[in-house]
């Protein structure tokens, strides 16, 4: 009898060890049922649920980074620090801001992207987008496509703190003037004062140095452009005050990629309606210029 109940109890234990595996394994199957049905593990899943299948999109959150063009050497709008190697300024910021909805945890990497190169950077495939002070026009609306705008600038001029000889663009004919390979902004010059002299290189930097060492008599670019340059040199530099364009920035994105570009549109309504964009602004530009500007309308073109 007692062989008999020892038997009984270890038996019930074999048991109760043999329902617990069997549990287990059940366990196993319906997670895996579960992984196959969703393909792939929950913060794929939950990335993935948030934009259209094969958007790119849907492909940067899958992938968990992006490449961003922008400015390494424009003060306020993309500079990069030289010893901590972070690029700041608005056009980080707002670069940022999109980033954020396409997905958290996704990681930025910033190219330099020069004026005259950033539509080839995007047909390429170097970059997934550029936000780099990059004016809206016809002609590159012929290789890209943009969303935007986000911001609203002028082109102006700018000279030695100490000259007064210049006071518009009618006074650059005759003048040396100086603006970067690919902008708009050499473009704008030739045509207002046909008889200037124009320099042109990759970078404003070194139309700035021109400038202050007399190789130059004028920087001429956008306006928020210039007061970075002049922000940055102190009492060197000063601005004439006087635009005569407009130039609305831009977000250069792959041409035909209409769902990118509707997303990207979102998000800047988005953002100038939560106080993101103003916020970003006040950190970057309006720290100079002591002032925050309304948001431009997008175009939805």
């Amino acid at each position: 009898m007692r062989m008999t109940r020892w038997l009984l109890v270890l038996l019930l234990a074999l048991g109760v060890l043999g329902a617990c595996g069997d549990d287990d394994d059940d366990a196993d199957v319906a997670t895996d049922d579960t992984e196959v049905t969703d393909d792939g593990d929950g913060d794929d899943d939950g990335a993935a649920a948030e934009h259209p299948a094969g958007s790119t999109m849907a492909r940067i959150a899958d992938a968990g980074t992006i490449v961003v063009g922008t400015k390494f050497d424009q003060p306020l709008f993309g500079l990069k620090d030289p010893r901590t190697g972070e690029v700041e300024g608005f056009d980080v910021e707002i670069a940022k801001l999109i980033v954020e909805r396409i997905g958290p945890d996704v990681e930025i990497e910033f190219v330099e992207t020069p004026s005259a190169i950033r539509e080839t950077a995007i047909e390429d495939g170097t970059v997934d987008m550029v936000v780099a002070t990059y004016t809206i026009n016809d002609t590159r609306k012929e290789k890209i496509d943009y969303a935007g705008p986000y911001y609203i600038a002028g082109q102006d001029i700018m000279v030695a703190a100490d000259d007064d000889s210049i006071s518009g663009v009618d006074d650059l004919n005759g003048k040396r003037v100086c603006s970067v390979e690919g902008s708009t902004s050499v473009a704008n010059v030739r045509e207002q004062a046909p008889d200037a002299v124009v320099t042109e290189y990759d970078v404003y930097s070194k139309c700035a140095d021109d400038l202050r060492n007399g190789r130059v008599d004028a920087v001429s670019t956008d306006n928020v452009i210039l007061v970075g340059l002049i922000d940055e040199a102190g009492d060197a530099f000063k601005l004439v005050g006087n635009t005569f364009t407009e130039e609305p920035y831009g977000i250069g994105l792959e041409k035909g990629d209409d769902e990118f570009r509707d997303f990207i549109n979102d998000v800047l309504e988005e953002i100038y309606d939560s106080g993101e964009w103003a916020d970003a602004y006040d950190r970057t530009v309006g720290r100079v210029t002591g002032e925050t500007p309304e948001p431009p309308a997008v175009d939805r073109y």
